[in-house]
């Protein structure tokens, strides 16, 4: 009787072991079968036209299957608008003013966190700068020029004016980080309602990243501005 027991106590473990093993098996035959209907499927339709493109479906419904072709032309037409150019000409100059003024920190400045803030509006937009120069290059104006606003400081939000660049290029210490975090706040302002505009009416994808990165980098800068000044 102890005997039977024991056996039966070794064996009982073995069943949802066989359990397990069996259905480990179903599910592998089951992903099997998955698998060579859809590469058949895929085969059959590659045969018929070649290459294709699996397009996933919104949610609830199947992906489709298209031609290189039929890819291309269901693909969303993003070419640059006129505010895309715009955006993009209005914001290299308005970038440029910030590091004209972050250039004046390291030896006027007299907070370190002023210092630093400085270093890193530099390091943000210098690399900015170049994209967006590039993006030029490669969209091209339609009218073949400038369009006629990138150096109108005063169409652009937030641009600081001539007199007060003098007074921050004329103060220092207490005074110069004083003006510098007033005038670099309204600065990132402008950027951001410059951003929202491209956001809103733009209608290229690399525009469109690059005003999101504006206003995810300069919202996070102004918090902390706010929280110097």
């Amino acid at each position: 009787m102890d005997m039977a027991k024991a056996l039966r106590g070794r064996e009982a473990p073995t069943a949802p072991l066989r359990r397990t093993a069996a259905a480990i098996a179903t599910a592998g035959l089951l992903l099997t079968l998955v698998g060579c209907q859809g590469e058949d499927e895929g085969a059959d339709r590659a045969g018929e036209g070649g290459p294709v493109v699996v397009a996933p479906g919104r949610p609830g419904e199947k992906a489709r299957t298209l031609t290189p072709e039929q890819a291309a032309e269901a693909k969303p037409d993003d070419s640059p608008n006129a505010v895309d150019h715009a955006y993009v000409r209005r914001m290299i100059e308005h970038h440029r003013q910030a590091l004209t003024m972050s250039a004046l920190a390291p030896e006027r400045a007299a907070a370190d966190g002023v210092k630093r803030l400085a270093e890193r509006i530099s390091a943000a937009q210098r690399p900015e700068i170049g994209a967006m120069e590039k993006w030029l290059t490669i969209h091209p104006s339609p009218s073949g020029g400038s369009g006629g606003h990138a150096h109108d400081h005063a169409a652009m939000p937030g641009m600081a004016t001539e007199q007060q660049l003098e007074e921050l290029t004329g103060a220092r210490g207490a005074d110069f980080d004083r003006l510098f975090l007033e005038l670099m706040t309204a600065h990132h302002e402008g950027a951001l309602k410059m951003a929202g505009e491209a956001l809103a009416a733009g209608n290229n994808v690399a525009v469109e990243e690059m005003a999101t990165e504006v206003v995810a980098t300069q919202s996070a800068e102004i918090h902390r501005m706010r929280a110097m000044g």
